[in-house]
């Protein structure tokens, strides 16, 4: 299972990479793999604050739709247009390629799990 340590997790299966006031959101390699191929990626939040838990979007695998929550308050303010026309880089690269948002962060990022607070949760 590929839980990379300089990133950030939450309870819902997000992943999140912190740059400053910017932050980088996708879903984890666990989550992936538990859905299975993915197969639409649906995110019309661009523009939009949010509180953290909200939800910015699903995701649509062939077994299942699920909810994807912010992992932080703040305001999306970009969504990766790729997974659009190949929402299967979720899959391929979760960490990479397949991220999902980009959010202009709204104060603090509280309740995060490290690495292996996130690894322990999902063993």
């Amino acid at each position: 299972m590929n839980i990379p340590a300089d990133l950030k997790y939450t309870r819902d299966h997000e992943w999140i990479r912190i740059d400053g006031d910017v932050a980088t959101v996708g879903i984890t390699d666990f989550a992936q793999k538990e859905l299975g191929d993915i197969v639409y990626v649906e995110i019309e939040t661009e523009g939009e604050d949010l509180d953290a838990e909200e939800v910015f979007g699903t995701v649509e695998a062939v077994k299942t739709v699920s909810d994807l929550f912010m992992p932080v308050p703040g305001n999306v303010m970009e969504v990766n247009g790729d997974l659009e026309d190949n929402p299967a880089a979720v899959n391929e690269d979760p960490y990479g390629a397949g991220w999902m948002i980009k959010v202009k962060l709204d104060g603090e990022a509280e309740g995060l799990l490290s690495a292996d607070e996130y690894r322990d949760l999902i063993s």
